[in-house]
């Protein structure tokens, strides 16, 4: 085990240095802000729509620079930072996800687009939205509404009824998967919520609150318009920024369960597995299933926080994933090497490795002290490297 906690040292952001003979356990991978600011971590389509619990598109670009893969596959791609950084080294990528929401978010990223029509097309649907918004000569702004209860309680009027009018537009454009990330973007920001909690906001928040956020007295939003007019430019911008340096590779997405899906053989895997009772993934873009109308695989979600952290969910959960490894081991190259990041805080890894029959080639551990807002506490992640024992 390497185990570098000292910031002494200068952190490594050599990243296109790194290759088949770059002894990875000898770097210093502990980032703090100032080694590696959100702006980097979040450049071009890693940004077009939060996302809790996805880890940084660096480590991806390391192990990537340094196996060397004619394919990489992600059974718990999430919102796709394998795929995307896989695509702009270029190498071919697959990946799978059980949530409908992420392999949307997922394919929007890796998508290769007619600028020039994308552009065109979100730009009039932009156009079509304000002008029925507006009063105009033909009388008062369009109003739509909702039976959907959940819709109802989360939104001001004003604001649902905007992203609702937006909606009614999207099937009439190629490029609509890309207007509904912008659409459930502005629906995360536009919510009935405090501006400090909209990750994990538990309850409405119809009236005036004291806002860490601001230091000062807020008030929820009941306007989504301009949360759809800004979505709309940086996710045409940061698209654009990453048409420049994508390279030409094959990018497959499947919504399905890791345990089921059948893999092509790849010769790296990375993955970061959902953590032990820590996120329910359904549910913190709940408002996109509900107002895209998406089906919900919640239920067969592995170590989701509802289920919690007692010992039969512990059980449960190096069960699964321990089902998923090994036959994804049996899928994939022999040589395949696996790399998954974890904050094995339940210590259940080393588990997982022995009933999959993964060699252990290396286990690295880096100390992530870069979380903002509320959630301003720093853990230690574990980045596992495994290969076939026998």
């Amino acid at each position: 085990m390497v185990y570098n906690p000292e910031y002494g040292l200068k952190p490594f952001n050599d990243f296109e240095k790194v290759g088949p003979g770059t002894a990875v356990g000898e770097l210093n991978l502990n980032w703090r802000e100032r080694d590696l600011p959100e702006r980097v971590r979040t450049k071009h389509v890693h940004r077009l729509h939060p996302y809790l619990g996805k880890f940084i598109p660096q480590l991806v670009e390391i192990f990537i620079r340094k196996y060397e893969p004619e394919l990489v596959a992600d059974p718990f791609c999430g919102s796709g930072t394998t795929l995307v950084e896989a695509l702009a080294l270029g190498v071919d990528s697959f990946g799978c996800d059980i949530s409908e929401f992420n392999c949307l978010l997922s394919k929007v990223k890796t998508a290769d687009y007619e600028l020039d029509l994308l552009e065109k097309e979100i730009r009039d649907i932009l156009q079509r939205y304000k002008m029925a918004t507006s009063p105009n000569l033909f009388g008062e702004p369009l109003e739509l509404k909702s039976v959907n209860e959940y819709l109802k309680k989360w939104f001001a009027p004003k604001a649902l009824n905007q992203l609702l009018i937006y909606k009614s537009f999207i099937e009439e454009y190629k490029y609509q998967d890309v207007m509904k990330v912008i659409l459930s973007r502005a629906a995360r920001s536009a919510r009935l919520t405090t501006h400090f909690d909209l990750d994990f906001p538990k309850k409405p928040t119809n009236g005036p609150y004291y806002c860490y956020k601001h230091g000062r007295t807020c008030n929820p939003t009941d306007d989504a318009d301009k949360f759809i007019s800004r979505y709309t430019l940086d996710t045409l911008r940061r698209i654009k920024e990453f048409a420049g340096i994508r390279k030409r590779a094959r990018v497959e997405v499947v919504c399905g369960d890791a345990r089921e899906v059948i893999f092509p053989k790849a010769d790296l895997v990375i993955t970061s597995p959902p953590y032990v009772g820590l996120i329910d993934y359904h549910e913190q873009h709940r408002y996109a299933y509900e107002l895209l109308e998406l089906i919900d695989n919640e239920e067969a979600e592995i170590g989701a926080a509802k289920k919690g952290k007692s010992q039969k969910a512990i059980s449960k959960y190096i069960e699964d994933i321990a089902k998923v490894f090994y036959r994804l081991k049996k899928l994939v190259r022999r040589d395949c090497v696996f790399v998954v990041i974890a904050n094995d805080s339940q210590d259940v890894y080393p588990t997982i490795a022995r009933k999959c029959d993964f060699k252990v080639v290396e286990e690295l551990k880096r100390h992530v002290n870069r979380r903002t807002g509320r959630r301003a506490n720093d853990f230690f992640e574990n980045i596992f490297i495994w290969g076939n024992a026998n």
